[in-house]
C-alpha cells in the first residue's frame, strides 16, 4: 500500500492547474446511460472513483474508453441492470446509476452504497423521489430494486438538501412523461453542470442552481460532447496550501464564482487574493487570523473544505471555532492533527482550534478523502517528516497531488508503505 511522505518547511510558489471536478464527472458519466448515442466528456480527472464508475458502467454493458482526460460512453444496449456490491461499496456515487437505469431501461438493482466513513448519508431521499415518479421500490438482501414501465412527472420535495438525490431525480425525470417539480433542490455548481449536459442532450430543465427545478420530460436523449467544470475543492486545497506555507501560488482553470464562500474566509484569515477570470492567486506573509466558520450546503461554506481550513487554523493566531453542520462524523482528522501538535477540542459538532506556533511531523493515518488532504497540508508546514498512510482515500479525489505540490516546491513523495512481516 502507498503512503505520502512530506518534509515540511518549504514555501510554495508557482502556478498549478485545477483538474476536472470529480463530483461533477461522476453524475455526468452516469447520465451517459440515458443517451441513445455516444457521450464524450472532456476534462475528466484520472482518479480511483472515475475508474470505479467506468467499471460499473462497463459491467452494465456500456462501452467506456478513456484517452487522457477524454471519456467516451456508449450505451446502445444494456446487458445487466445490476450495480454489484463489489463496486458500489467502494464509492457512494455508484447509486447515481439508479435513476438512469429505471428511466431508460425500466429496472435497476443497485447495492446499498458505501464510501467515506464521515457520517450517515442515507439514500432514502433518492428512493422516495423515484417512488413519486412512479417507480416500484423494494429493498432485499442489501440491494435496492426499482422498476417502472414508464416514469411519470411529479412534484418532489426534499426534506433536506441532497446533492445525489437531486442528481438522481434530474436524470430520472428527464425521461419521465409530463412535468416534474423538484423543490428544495441542491444548488451546487455540479447540479448546474449536470443540467447543462442533460439540456444539451435534449432534456428540458429549468431553474438548476436554484432551490426549485422544473423538468419537462422528453421521449429520448441524444449523445453530446461536454466539458466537466473545474474541481472547486481541489482548487481550494491549493489556495489553503499557499496560505499555510506563506507562499505565492496561482491556481488556474478555476471558476472563481464557485469559490466565493472559501475566498471570503481566506480573506478573513489575512490571505491576499487576486481573482481573475479563470485564475486565483493567493499570497500570505503572516500567521492566519482566527475566524469562525460554519459549513452549510451550497452556497454556504463547503463541508469538503472544512478539514483543510482546520489545518490552516492550527497554526493561526488565537482561537477559531469550526461548526460542522453537514456531516455528523467529519472531525476524524482531529486526532491525527493532534498527533502533529495541534490544539483542538471537539464538543458535538463544534471544534475549537487554538493556534500553535508550529506543528511537528509524525506518522498519521487518513480516515477519509478530505482528511487526507488536511494531513498533507499539515505536513507541508510541520517540522521534520510526516508520513500519511491510507492514501487510497486521497487518490479518490486528487489527481497526482504529490506531483502538483512538488512542482510548487514542496518536498513530497509517494512511497511504498513498509510491511511488518
Amino acid at each position: 500500500m502507498d503512503a505520502i511522505v512530506v518534509e515540511g518547511g518549504v514555501r510554495l510558489e508557482g502556478t498549478v492547474r485545477t483538474s476536472g471536478a470529480k463530483n461533477s464527472a461522476l453524475p455526468l458519466m452516469a447520465a451517459g446511460l440515458l443517451a441513445e448515442s455516444t457521450c464524450t466528456l472532456h476534462n475528466v480527472p484520472s482518479l480511483r472513483d472515475i475508474s470505479t464508475m467506468a467499471n460499473l458502467l462497463i459491467g452494465l454493458g456500456a462501452r467506456v474508453e478513456k484517452n487522457g482526460d477524454v471519456v467516451t460512453i456508449t450505451t446502445e444496449d444494456i446487458t445487466s441492470h445490476e450495480a454489484p456490491y463489489e463496486l458500489v461499496r467502494t464509492m457512494r456515487a455508484s447509486v447515481l446509476v439508479l435513476g438512469p437505469l429505471v428511466a431508460r431501461w425500466g429496472r435497476a438493482r443497485v447495492s446499498m452504497p458505501g464510501g467515506c466513513a464521515i457520517g450517515e448519508r442515507p439514500v432514502d431521499l433518492h428512493l422516495k423521489a423515484l417512488e413519486k415518479l412512479g417507480a416500484t421500490i423494494t429493498l432485499s438482501h442489501g440491494y435496492v430494486e426499482a422498476s417502472a414501465r414508464r416514469l411519470k412527472g411529479a412534484r418532489i420535495y426534499f426534506d433536506v438538501s441532497t446533492v445525489g438525490g437531486t442528481e438522481n431525480t434530474l436524470m430520472a425525470a428527464a425521461l419521465a412523461d409530463g412535468t416534474s417539480i423538484i423543490e428544495n433542490a441542491a444548488r451546487e455548481p455540479e447540479i448546474i453542470d449536470l443540467a447543462n449536459m442533460l439540456n444539451a442532450m435534449g432534456a428540458q430543465i429549468e431553474g438548476a442552481g436554484g432551490d426549485v427545478i422544473t423538468v419537462h420530460g422528453v421521449p429520448s436523449l441524444k449523445g453530446v460532447e461536454h466539458t466537466v467544470i473545474p474541481d472547486r475543492i481541489e482548487a481550494g486545497t491549493f489556495l489553503v496550501a499557499a496560505a499555510m506555507t506563506r507562499g505565492d501560488v496561482t491556481v488556474t482553470h478555476v471558476m472563481p464564482s464557485h469559490q466565493e464562500p472559501l475566498l471570503e474566509k481566506l480573506l478573513e484569515c489575512g490571505v491576499v487574493l487576486d481573482v481573475g477570470e479563470d485564475t486565483i492567486r493567493a499570497r500570505m506573509n503572516r500567521a492566519p487570523r482566527a475566524i469562525s466558520l460554519k459549513t452549510w450546503p451550497y452556497p454556504g461554506f463547503p463541508t469538503d473544505m472544512q478539514a483543510q481550513m482546520m489545518a490552516l487554523l492550527t497554526i493561526g493566531e488565537g482561537s477559531s471555532v469550526i461548526v460542522e453542520n453537514v456531516f455528523e462524523n467529519r472531525f476524524m482528522h482531529v486526532s491525527e492533527l493532534r498527533r502533529m501538535g495541534a490544539n483542538i477540542e471537539v464538543e458535538g459538532k463544534s471544534a475549537n482550534v487554538r493556534g500553535v506556533p508550529r506543528l511537528t511531523g509524525a506518522p498519521v493515518m487518513a480516515s477519509d478523502l478530505r482528511a487526507s488532504a488536511a494531513l498533507v497540508l499539515a505536513g507541508l508546514v510541520a517540522e521534520g517528516e510526516t508520513e500519511i498512510r491510507r492514501i487510497y482515500h486521497l487518490d479518490r479525489g486528487y489527481e497526482r497531488i504529490e506531483d502538483k505540490l512538488s512542482a510548487l516546491g514542496a518536498r513530497i513523495e509517494r512511497v511504498k508503505e513498509p510491511t511488518l512481516f
